[in-house]
């Protein structure tokens, strides 16, 4: 009953305070890219304040270390709503790759456009791998850190799907850093569910794998170290 108000709570004052700022915000539009993702900061604060005002949430970073300054591209599990907004906070002027739908969510597309996110059409095959590869090498001029979900969407705690052969492209044409992200957000904030538990959710930058590597061992080798140290947070080990 208790975590029902609270989760209730947190999505009022998430929601609403959301479309205030978006409102509020609006001539932010005229700017572009980086620039933008500054609005994306200030939103992402809000929401983790909120989250642990509400509901008792917070977060740890470990690892904080192997995170690369200027362009490199974040292959994260992807466990609940959590992790698409705290990267705003945890990295500087972030580029997503996201799924074409969130372009047309009015008005919040409207800035997901202007901040330069790289969109992708699932249904596109290979028309839209190119599309999304030559975005990102845009990006990656720009000097931007680029955060893919490898898996293509939410996972729960202990589970793993197929990683999608867009990381592997972008390791290879863009020729950057690969750091790979563990967290256990979906232990607090599930992945369909409504109710959030209070705690702290661990974020983890693990060692980057470096430009070369042939397909087959890069892909390997990120998804033993994402699933691996996935595995140890829902277990509980965090040392």
């Amino acid at each position: 009953m208790i975590l029902a108000l609270r989760s209730t709570i947190f999505n009022a004052l998430f929601f609403g305070g959301t479309a205030v700022l978006c409102l509020a915000l609006w001539p932010g539009l005229v700017l572009r890219g980086p620039h933008l993702a500054a609005l994306g900061r200030l939103w992402a604060r809000y929401a983790l304040w909120v989250l642990r005002l509400a509901v008792g949430l917070g977060h740890e970073v470990r690892g904080g270390e192997n995170r690369i300054p200027g362009a490199a591209i974040y292959a994260a599990k992807h466990q609940s709503a959590w992790e698409t907004i705290a990267f705003f906070l945890l990295l500087d002027g972030p580029v997503y790759v996201l799924k074409a739908e969130l372009l047309f969510i009015p008005i919040v597309g409207w800035y997901l456009r202007r901040a330069g996110m790289i969109a992708v059409d699932r249904a596109g095959g290979a028309s839209a791998l190119r599309a999304m590869l030559a975005g990102a090498e845009l990006r990656a001029q720009e000097g931007r850190p680029i955060v893919i979900f490898p898996e293509g969407t939410r996972t729960a705690p202990g589970a793993s799907r197929p990683y999608h052969p867009g990381i592997a492209a972008l390791y290879a044409r863009l020729g950057l850093p690969v750091v790979p992200v563990a967290l256990d957000s979906g232990s607090f904030w599930p992945r369909r569910g409504f109710r959030k538990r209070p705690g702290t959710i661990v974020i983890e930058f693990l060692e980057p794998i470096a430009p070369g590597l042939e397909r087959e061992v890069f892909s390997s080798t990120l998804r033993t170290r994402i699933e691996g140290a996935c595995a140890r947070l829902s277990a509980g080990v965090r040392a």
